[in-house]
């Protein structure tokens, strides 16, 4: 039986939070036509799983102006009105609307991911593990920056899909006691 089926049912909803310090939330895409992937992270970013059995959910919010892509430049481009327009929407969310177990610790998962102001559909399948006293999801999809209003670059140098990659871990909290992480981002809310 995996994690997934084998979450207590309890009058309080189990809620784990992810653990900023122990997760990565990752991007790659291809430039310069796609002879080079530039590869960054975000580095601030604070999310749950509620581990209701009859309707698990998931949320993920990430300081938008956190990237880093190792390149000062590069980076305030991505920050600027072309691209994740950190002026006007400080955050990229990600809001499952359904969850389900897809088996052998697989969640598959659908929801919105909003960018720039604009929320485009995502679908993806998470893998679910018990790791100690936490969970650990993984997750990698795609996705077409260019959906979210984004530019290409100068004379289309950036090849849509951008893949995106997730390592979360998790702690049990309850949703009754829960309060925001202590290493919470200044300018995400939760």
């Amino acid at each position: 039986m995996s994690i997934i089926e084998n979450t207590p049912r309890a009058s309080v909803p189990t809620r784990w939070a992810v653990d900023s310090e122990k997760s990565s939330v990752e991007f790659a895409v291809k430039t310069f036509w796609g002879l080079a992937t530039v590869r960054g992270r975000f580095e601030r970013f604070v999310g749950w799983y509620d581990a209701d059995p009859d309707r698990p959910s998931i949320e993920l919010t990430i300081d938008a102006g956190s990237l880093n892509t190792e390149l000062g430049k590069r980076d305030e481009h991505l920050r600027s009105a072309d691209f994740f327009n950190i002026a006007d929407h400080p955050q990229v969310r990600f809001t499952s609307t359904r969850a389900c177990n897809a088996g052998d610790g697989t969640l598959h998962v659908q929801g919105g991911l909003e960018a720039a102001g604009v929320v485009v559909p995502l679908e993806f399948d998470a893998a679910v593990r018990q790791v100690g006293v936490e969970l650990e999801v993984v997750a990698a999809t795609t996705v077409d920056p260019r959906r979210f209003g984004m530019s290409t670059g100068h004379l289309g140098m950036i090849r849509p899909p951008a893949r995106l990659y997730i390592m979360v871990r998790l702690s049990e909290t309850t949703a009754q006691t829960e309060q925001a992480p202590a290493h919470e981002p200044a300018g995400i809310a939760v």
